[in-house]
């Protein structure tokens, strides 16, 4: 089963946050293992943003950072296409406000 990581959740697994459990960072973990972690190309920028806004703190620069942790073996990158942009038709206006997230989701429905 494919799992499409939330942005932050992302962040947080490989940053280690406290607010995910052990269980939940060992389950993601085994997921990547075995090419099970999925990301949509929209949380890339709001790592981005984050990181621009001092809202994510890394130890290497952001660049280095995005590449390693894109990279085979942590997550597979869902790219934002026609038909993720399609798939917003497809959700209903009280989902979420936040462009972001309506566009993760549609990545979710479209894979």
């Amino acid at each position: 089963m494919k799992v499409l990581l939330d942005t932050h959740v992302w962040i947080w697994w490989l940053l280690g946050s406290e607010r995910l459990s052990p269980r939940e960072r060992r389950s993601l973990d085994q997921r990547a293992a075995g090419d099970g972690c999925h990301l949509s190309a929209m949380s890339l920028w709001e790592a981005q943003m984050l990181h621009s806004k001092g809202r994510l703190t890394l130890d290497r620069p952001f660049a280095a950072w995005l590449r390693q942790e894109t990279s085979p073996g942590v997550v597979a990158v869902l790219p934002l296409d026609v038909e993720v942009v399609l798939a917003l038709d497809l959700l209903p206006q009280s989902l979420h406000g936040d462009p972001a997230d309506r566009l993760i989701v549609a990545t979710a429905l479209t894979h």
